[in-house]
């Protein structure tokens, strides 16, 4: 079962061996680019120091130059910082990116073997039985042309076909029980059959029939199986052979029971093919849960008693359909599958807006990044495996209560762990439920929403604004990290 179930394609997943290896191999490659980006870094480190040195020296020149130097200086210091917090900021996002599409392939090949396990468990070949037949045999004239000696000359002859009694009454009643094949884990079908037939000569010179009645198709055991007329067990002629011939005479009536206990697959119809039944009636007890009627064709009445539940069609004058009757075992549905799959796959992108917000927000040192990307990566994990025992909605409600308090932390005073709250909610907790919930658009257009709102009143309108020593405070919580 587990075989069939794959992950996603061309998704790298890091609990592969072999992926491990290839990434293991590109990281030595990519490992060259962090050297150069090393000493770039340390290059601009001593052209900084070199630029405070002319800043120095240029103290007793004209004010013009010492002004141009110093903003100058400023500028490149603010470079250097920004160079500094984006390689940090990609540096946390590969290793996420990796977690993310690692986690992704892992929910999506369980998905798959709770999909197939379902499937499995209602898989194999139904019990199918036919409605019986009343064949006769007549004989017809036909015609048909010949040459005899290079002439055509007509011949005339009879020839025998069937023909087939319409079946005036079916009263059929079928118990049915499930029990679990171990090995497959898939469900087995007890059927317990009795049907009684009536039958009527409407014909004038006809009066003998062959009762045809097979067994139902599927079964992987057939017990008890009888044919009787009147009360009488009719015998077979020839193994294999399930028509039984009888004489009625025009105008008389008789009536069959065909009884029989037979095991096969989760489904059991019973197929009119295609004959005009009449007074008919089918009563089908299904002594386990949750069972449905199948086909499409609705029952004229459904009876539940506990675990048991009783389907009935009944016609009373004549009906003919096309689709057999039936039960099934009904599954549970599995739903919403895929979803946090596409989450994890878009997690880095949505860790980028939060990260941007908070930078916008408010002053971050690196221990602030790493500690708040590696907060938001654990809970992306843990909601991985949360939304396999309880529902993904309330799973990421619990986690981010945990999130939120947590990020109380990254402001130094009230109105600083206020922003950080907001950015949290506008740039992670919304934008991730948004992608669990059904109404994914709106969801993530009203964070989009909120965040240009927040942006707007925290620097352009100065709505909420942190205090000049809401600002000190934060800097000498960032420079103690």
């Amino acid at each position: 079962m587990l075989s069939s179930a794959q992950g996603i394609p061309g998704l790298p997943d890091l609990t592969h061996p072999i992926e491990l290896v290839q990434f293991g191999t590109q990281a030595l490659k990519a490992s060259l680019l962090l050297v150069f980006l090393v000493v770039a870094l340390g290059v601009a480190y001593l052209a900084a120091v070199g630029i405070a040195l002319i800043s120095f020296s240029l103290r007793r020149s004209k004010p013009e130059q010492v002004i141009f130097i110093g903003e100058w200086a400023v500028g490149y210091s603010q470079l250097l910082r920004g160079l500094q917090h984006l390689t940090l900021v990609l540096i946390l996002l590969v290793p996420g990116f990796f977690l993310c599409s690692t986690l992704s392939n892992r929910y999506h090949y369980w998905e798959q073997a709770r999909v197939a396990q379902v499937a499995e468990s209602v898989a194999g070949e139904k019990l199918e039985q036919f409605a019986p037949q009343v064949r006769y045999s007549i004989r017809e004239p036909y015609s048909y042309n010949t040459q005899v000696n290079g002439k055509i000359v007509k011949v005339n002859e009879t020839r025998e076909i069937n023909r087939f009694l319409t079946l005036a009454g079916s009263q059929i009643q079928v118990k049915l029980d499930q029990s679990v094949d171990v090995p497959g884990r898939s469900s087995v079908y007890q059927a317990n059959y009795t049907a009684d037939y009536k039958v009527v000569n409407q014909l004038k010179d006809i009066n003998n029939f062959f009762f045809e009645v097979p067994p139902p198709n599927g079964y992987t055991l057939l017990a008890s199986y009888k044919v009787e007329r009147d009360g009488t067990r009719l015998q077979q002629t020839n193994p294999g052979d399930y028509g039984f011939p009888f004489q009625l005479q025009p105008g008389e009536e008789t009536t069959f029971r065909v009884t029989y206990q037979a095991e096969g697959g989760p489904r059991w119809v019973y197929s009119a093919t295609g004959q005009l039944l009449s007074n008919f009636s089918l009563i089908a007890v299904a002594n386990f849960a949750p069972a449905d009627f199948a086909s499409g064709v609705v029952p004229n009445e459904i009876k539940v008693n506990g675990r048991s539940t009783q389907f009935t069609w009944k016609f009373d004058d004549n009906v003919s359909v096309k689709n057999p009757f039936g039960v099934f075992t009904n599954t549970e549905p599995i739903r919403h599958t895929g979803v946090i799959p596409r989450l994890l796959l878009l997690a880095p992108a949505i860790f980028l807006w939060w990260i941007l917000l908070l930078y916008l927000s408010l002053p971050m040192s690196f221990k602030n990044i790493a500690i708040a990307a590696s907060i938001f990566f654990a809970c992306l994990l843990t909601l991985t495996y949360l939304a396999r025992v309880m529902n993904a909605e309330l799973a990421w409600t619990l986690i981010s209560i945990i999130l939120l308090i947590l990020t109380w932390g990254l402001g130094a005073s009230r109105s600083a762990s206020l922003a950080a709250i907001i950015c949290t909610i506008a740039g992670a907790v919304l934008p991730i439920f948004g992608l669990l919930v059904p109404f994914s658009g709106l969801t993530l257009s009203l964070a989009g929403l909120l965040s240009a709102i927040w942006l707007a009143v925290r620097h352009w309108y100065g709505w909420y604004s942190l205090h000049p020593e809401d600002q000190r405070l934060q800097t000498q919580k960032n420079a103690k990290y």
